[in-house]
Formats: structure tokens, sequence, C-alpha cells
């Protein structure tokens, strides 16, 4: 029995189990989903249940790729990104192998390198793997088109392979997506379920070669894209351009929300997408538990490295009314 396991990593989105615990309604403002998603009609058809999935997916990944212009064949589907990250992991990575990541950002990562038996760093040195997420989670920074593609001539020359984790690229300003590369040294990893907020039917996608698709497909346990999910997605693909009301409504909300953080006196690093992170005067700790006990969720950051930063997400005008009212109930 293994004993050097790493510890499960902390998230947001704890707040199903926030409402059993309160026996009350709690405003969830710590896990960033769309507050706008898209409105098309689907009805879950029970009769599927009776079939196993198709383990190939390979409707689903031909209106992945219709989508974004990519072949199914570079088109990898799992249960969560998270599914993704790991199988990506256990696909390229093993004993004796490095991944650079720099702090602070998904815990995921970090924990899928220590389950494939290879090591992390922050240096500059030569690694395996570089993980990079744009926009990043938690800090919110959106590194342009251009940079992500130095980045990835660098990592490419030196033999690194760079994860890219898009998955709140959608929701911020997609024109700096490289979606479009098909590069051997790139796998871009999306989340539908954050994008048109349904994280409970859990689905992530990822795009790359056939061969390193091939790789995480045959890592990745068979049939976790359940019937469900999968028909969801189709539908959602098919009408992904509404997410530009989306974003447009994001921005808005954004931009009063900050107004409103600024005259609190509250320190935020600059946001682009759907959450923003801020400084807070006191132990992260003790305003979360200020704010719950008002019904108010939000993402304690000390799991980031980060003891008095709160993540709050976007969502919609009333709601985040509430969350400044009670910022103002509860800062010191």
């Amino acid at each position: 029995m293994r004993d050097n396991l790493p510890k499960r990593a902390e998230h947001g989105g704890r707040v199903r189990w926030h409402r059993t615990r309160k026996r009350g309604e709690v405003l969830d403002f710590s896990a960033n989903v769309n507050p706008y998603p898209p409105a098309f009609p689907w009805i879950p058809d029970a009769s599927a249940l009776k079939d196993y999935p198709d383990d190939r997916y390979e409707t689903l990944k031909e209106e992945i790729g219709r989508t974004f212009g990519r072949d199914a064949a570079e088109v990898a589907v799992g249960n969560g990104s998270v599914e993704l990250i790991r199988a990506f992991c256990s696909a390229v990575l093993g004993p004796g192998d490095t991944a650079r990541i720099e702090s602070p950002t998904f815990a995921e990562y970090g924990m899928a390198v220590r389950l494939a038996g290879a090591r992390c760093t922050a240096g500059d040195g030569r690694a395996a793997v570089r993980f990079l997420c744009n926009p990043n989670n938690p800090t919110g920074k959106l590194y342009s088109r251009e940079e992500v593609l130095r980045v990835l001539d660098a990592a490419a020359g030196q033999g690194t392979c760079l994860f890219l984790d898009e998955a709140f690229i959608e929701l911020s300003d997609p024109r700096e997506s490289v979606v479009d590369v098909s590069d051997e040294n790139l796998f871009l990893l999306r989340s539908l379920t954050k994008s048109f907020a349904v994280p409970g039917i859990r689905f992530g996608y990822a795009f790359g070669t056939p061969e390193l698709i091939e790789k995480v497909e045959t890592v990745r346990l068979p049939w976790t894209v359940n019937t469900f999910a999968e028909s969801f997605a189709i539908e959602a693909f098919r009408h992904y351009d509404l997410l530009e009301e989306s974003r447009e409504r994001i921005a808005r909300e954004r931009a009063w929300l900050c107004s409103r953080l600024d005259a609190l006196g509250l320190v935020y690093a600059p946001p682009s997408a759907n959450y923003i992170l801020i400084e807070v005067p006191v132990e992260a700790e003790v305003l979360v538990e200020r704010l719950l006990s008002r019904g108010i969720l939000v993402r304690d950051c000390r799991s980031f490295g980060l003891p008095r930063h709160i993540r709050v997400a976007v969502r919609t005008h009333e709601e985040n009314r509430q969350l400044i009212e009670a910022l103002e109930a509860c800062l010191p």
C-alpha cells in the first residue's frame, strides 16, 4: 500500500455540503461558473440509460471538432477537466520527470504530477511538461495569444510539452485562445461545465495531436462521460455562439463589482474572467466564516498559498449586490 500519496487538493463549490449543514440557502461565490448561461432546449432521454455510452464518443468529438475547426482525432473528452489532467499526466509523465508549475494556480496540476510519480518545480530549468493556466486561476491573469505562442515556442525548443488550461477563456476573451493551433508540444484543456454552468454533469474536453490524444484516451477510464453528459454537450456545442452574450454580461457585472470593491478600499488582482482575487485585511478563514454566517460562500485562498486572499465569482447583479452588502458588514 502506498504511504506517500499527496494530500487531496482543496476546491471551491462545496455549496451542497454547506446548505445541508446550515439547513438554509447559501449563495455560492466560491465556484466560477457562468452566471448567464446560454438557454437552449434540452430534455434528457431516459431511454438512453439502458445502453452503455459509445466509449469512442465519435458523434460528440465530431461536434467539438466542427465547432473549433479541428479533426475529431485531435479531441479528447473526460469526466470534467480534472480527469483529463490526470490522464494526461499518467500518459506522459513518470518517475524522474519534472513538471514546471508556477504558483499560485490550480492545485490539481501538482496533484496529478505527483500521482504520476513525477516532481514539481517552479524554476526555469528543463522540464518534461510546463503547465500554464490562461486566464490563471485564481489570479485572473490573461496572457495574450502572442505571449502564449512565445511560451509554446520556448517549450518546444527545450523538448517540453505545454499543458495549456483554457477552462475560463470562453468567459474571458476567446480571441486570446490558441485552440486552432495543432502542435506536437501542445495539449489544450477546456471545460464545458463552467461556461454552460452545469458542473453537476462533469464534462471536460481537450485538444492535441492524434498521437497524444490516443495516449490520453488509452489512460482514461472507459465510459466516464455518461449518456446525459454526452447528450447535453452535443447540444451545447450546437449553441456555442451564444456564449458571446454571456461574456458581455459578465464584463458589465465585473466592472460594477470592481467599482464597489474600490469603494470598500479593497485591493484585487486585475480580473479578466468571471472571478476576482481579493486581498483582505484579516485572515481569509476569519472573513470566510463571517460571510458564511450571512449565507455567502466565497473561496478561501489559503490552499493557493494566499492566507489573506479570497476569490469571488462574478454572479448576477442582485447576487453581487448581496455580496457587497455582506462584505460591508463583515470587514473590520
